[in-house]
């Protein structure tokens, strides 16, 4: 499913036209993407949470080359379902 497929069914299940349902999605988006980068963890009730963690550099080695190589630290985006949503989609139910 695309954004705008996403965007549509919103827009035709709420009555909203394509246009708001689009700038709510995109501000929702935004809301989670601000969130994270200010380490706050986001949790959508019946969806699941979604985290930011910290991989610390480490060791690598290419195993087409055997080189050594050192892998940078960086943040990563954790998500978790939320036991619900695994239930529903398990089996084939929708809320």
């Amino acid at each position: 499913m695309t954004q705008k497929d996403f965007t549509a069914r919103i827009a035709s299940e709420t009555g909203m036209t394509k246009r708001l349902t689009d700038g709510l999605l995109q501000a929702t988006v935004d809301t989670i993407v601000e969130a994270l980068n200010e380490n706050q963890t986001v949790m959508l009730q019946n969806f699941g949470t979604l985290s930011v963690k910290e991989r610390p550099a480490r060791t690598v080695r290419n195993p087409k080359t055997v080189e050594v190589q050192q892998a940078q630290a960086k943040r990563i985006v954790s998500f978790q379902v939320n036991p619900t949503l695994k239930q529903q989609v398990r089996h084939g139910q929708a809320e």
